[in-house]
């Protein structure tokens, strides 16, 4: 089984050995180290009750959760929207549930459970993706030839954090004009101020009615978010890019512009025109659990490898 520790709500899945779900439970995160371990107990103790099994009985348990975490050891440091400095988050739940825990970053989870959607011809090598995380934030995280890449010190995928414009906004990481201050959840936020619980919808709903200033703000966020995905694919040379977080909520609405913002560069780029950028992009599909179930993938690679 698998669980997403977002920082609101916690996510847990079990899966069949098919990537089926079988049952599905969401309950408030905890803040704080002591809490967060005790909403992810809670949440695996729901899904056990709900298949009727004690949580030992589960085959493994994957964990997804933000800020850096050492995949070897389970540790989790710097998950500063969790109120967590440190957390042996890995070790803690191996003890109270009574099976191996393996955790790994919220993102690269996601990555694994939108792979999992892709399809894989038959005798083809596997393909590569990369899973671009659009919520309060902007990361990215990448799965090649079949494998998650988290590179040699854990940072693959941080792209929120280039730089495009050194005038720019103030970024979280101390510089300024990032992809994260451009393009996410907390640049609409700062780019278009609203009383509504869902900015991003009142960004394009605004633009939809002819709001010029919204239009504004909505053209320089698709143009941003295309400059991510050329980031990722002129970098790894991706077959897709699957958009996820609650930026993709939009749907086609969001699709449709970035893919207009890639086709724009390739009509003045011959080079961009023969990457064929904008056929590459996807959403991932509204309510699929995608780092629950990447986080079920991981628990399962890691009790597999530690039987082999």
């Amino acid at each position: 089984m698998g669980v997403d520790v977002g920082g609101t709500t916690t996510d847990a899945v079990a899966i069949d050995a098919g990537g089926r779900v079988l049952a599905r439970h969401s309950l408030p995160t905890g803040h704080g180290a002591g809490a967060v371990l005790e909403s992810t107990v809670d949440a695996v103790a729901r899904i056990a009750a709900e298949l009727d099994l004690p949580a030992r009985a589960f085959g493994s348990l994957g964990v997804g959760v933000p800020g850096a975490v050492d995949s070897a050891s389970g540790r989790v440091t710097h998950a500063v929207n969790l109120g967590v400095e440190t957390l042996e988050l890995g070790t803690e739940l191996t003890s109270r549930l009574g099976v191996s825990a393996r955790v790994e970053n919220d993102v690269n989870a996601a990555a694994l459970g939108a792979y999992s959607l892709q399809p894989v011809r038959d005798g083809a090598e596997a393909p590569s993706m990369a899973y671009l995380n659009l919520g309060t934030g902007l990361a990215a995280g990448l799965v090649l030839r079949g494998q998650l890449w988290r590179g040699s010190r854990g940072g693959a995928g941080e792209i929120g954090h280039i730089p495009l414009d050194p005038h720019g906004p103030l970024c979280g990481c101390g510089q300024r004009g990032c992809l994260e201050a451009l393009a996410s959840g907390s640049a609409i936020a700062r780019l278009w101020p609203t009383a509504s619980p869902r900015p991003v919808q009142a960004l394009f709903d605004a633009a939809d009615e002819g709001n010029r200033d919204a239009i504004a703000v909505r053209d320089r966020l698709t143009q941003h978010i295309a400059s991510a995905v050329r980031v990722l694919v002129l970098t790894v040379d991706v077959d897709a890019v699957v958009i996820g977080g609650g930026v993709s909520s939009l749907g086609p609405r969001l699709l449709e512009g970035v893919q207009a913002a890639l086709d724009a560069g390739a009509k003045v780029s011959p080079f961009l025109a023969s990457l064929e950028l904008s056929a590459r992009v996807r959403l991932l599909p509204e309510g699929f659990p995608a780092a629950g179930i990447g986080a079920a993938l991981v628990g399962a690679a890691a009790a597999q490898g530690a039987a082999g």
